[in-house]
């Protein structure tokens, strides 16, 4: 339940000034207070430093939804945080972004992950240095997107000062300020931006121009972002609304070459394809880009840039080798292909890879029986042939291969003692 306070207007840092505050009243919110978060507002508010909800949280409250992870900002420096925490005999851990002006404190085995305010005072594309302030405005102008650059008070009231609210209720991405200068402080915000729109957008191509204009601009910048920092922004990309359409829109304003993806022999056509077949059974995102790859070699170039996982690459590599050859075959049972495939591989987690090949095809029926198939174990081994007096390790294997064929055959119906009556003993 909504409630409208005040609407007020002045200007600062040359962005208009608006600030719009409302009060939020909704079981998603009043679930967050936690008697962790009771006590740690309780610190700050009886030592007179402002705490409130911060960036992604807001985001997700305002839309209705329980948020995964909360973090908040403050006006208290990251050494006086320090003081506090260690003064109610609290733990702190995993203080690695301190010079960032973050703490992270654990309270009620919950972790609280809590930021100065902070200003950018030198910028160059990569990385910040900041200088802390107390002026929630100015934290939130150094922003990447409106909507992230809202905060919520522990009452419930929303400070919202670049009208992030409505582009959230309108389902608009837009950069907080002028694009190019956003962009220009950290060259990862047009990632953001593509995976953003995919999750806020209601329909594709419905963006701002400047924003657009903007990326095309600056798109190079990203050659000097890490593999991974833009790894983890395409992936959240590729499974999010809109997917195909935002990899067209990253060749068209020519981001793709930055970022690994095929340059001249994108396949767009399959990728379309692929988005549509598999949007909807939560493919993992290296199904989904995978459709952009002619060859192996694609995937490898891929990894040389992104530096993906392990797990992630070899993903790649299957669906490009097997999505033309692997494929349901005419007849009873079409699922047959994928299930022998499985029981003659030695491959490690086939099984899941089967799935996701599935989900590329596009193949709905077979991959729901798939995900409740149980692989059979073949009944005979090696030693049931010695037992009936095999004794040569070739004939074991020829024979071997001549049961577990014809055990596949019978649908893996067939038990040991009916595939052994087939042997004949020397």
């Amino acid at each position: 339940m909504w409630s409208r306070v005040l609407r007020a207007v002045g200007v600062s840092g040359g962005l208009a000034r608006g600030l719009f505050t409302m009060q939020l009243k909704t079981v998603e919110f009043e679930s967050l207070f936690t008697d962790g978060l009771k006590t740690v507002a309780e610190l700050f508010s009886k030592n007179k430093y402002e705490l409130r909800i911060a960036g992604g949280a807001v985001r997700d409250l305002l839309s209705g939804k329980q948020p995964d992870d909360v973090d908040f900002a403050t006006t208290a420096t990251p050494d006086r945080m320090k003081e506090l925490f260690q003064a109610a005999g609290i733990r702190l851990i995993n203080n690695k972004g301190e010079k960032h002006g973050t703490i992270t404190a654990r309270v009620n085995n919950q972790n609280f992950e809590i930021t100065t305010l902070r200003v950018d005072v030198v910028t160059d594309g990569r990385h910040a240095d900041v200088q802390f302030t107390t002026d929630w405005q100015a934290d939130a102008q150094r922003r990447d997107l409106t909507i992230n650059a809202m905060f919520l008070d522990l009452d419930g009231t929303l400070y919202d000062y670049f009208d992030g609210y409505e582009d959230l209720k309108n389902h608009k991405v837009r950069f907080v300020g002028d694009p190019s200068q956003r962009i220009q402080e950290d060259y990862l915000r047009i990632m953001r931006y593509f995976r953003f729109y995919g999750k806020v957008a209601k329909e594709a191509g419905d963006h701002d121009p400047k924003a657009l204009k903007s990326i095309k601009q600056y798109a190079k910048g990203l050659a000097g972002i890490s593999g991974e920092r833009i790894w983890l922004e395409l992936k959240k990309t590729l499974v999010g609304n809109h997917a195909a359409h935002l990899i067209n829109l990253m060749y068209d304003l020519d981001v793709a070459q930055y970022i690994g993806l095929p340059v001249i022999e994108g396949n767009l056509e399959e990728l379309n394809k692929v988005c549509k077949n598999a949007h909807h059974h939560s493919p993992k995102p290296m199904t989904v880009l995978s459709a952009l790859f002619r060859t192996q070699d694609d995937v490898l170039r891929l990894d040389l840039r992104l530096k993906i996982s392990k797990e992630e690459k070899q993903l790649g590599l299957f669906i490009v080798k097997y999505r033309r050859d692997l494929i349901k075959a005419d007849g009873a049972d079409p699922l047959k292909p994928y299930r022998d495939f499985i029981i003659d591989s030695r491959e490690p987690d086939v099984q899941s890879r089967v799935c996701e090949l599935l989900k590329y095809q596009g193949e709905e029926k077979l991959l729901k029986a798939m995900e409740q198939w149980s692989i059979p174990r073949f009944p005979v081994s090696g030693h049931d042939l010695r037992r009936i007096g095999i004794v040569s390790g070739k004939e074991i294997g020829t024979m071997l291969q001549e049961l577990r064929n014809t055990w596949k055959k019978s649908g893996y119906l067939m038990d040991k003692e009916e595939l052994l009556s087939m042997v004949k003993s020397p």
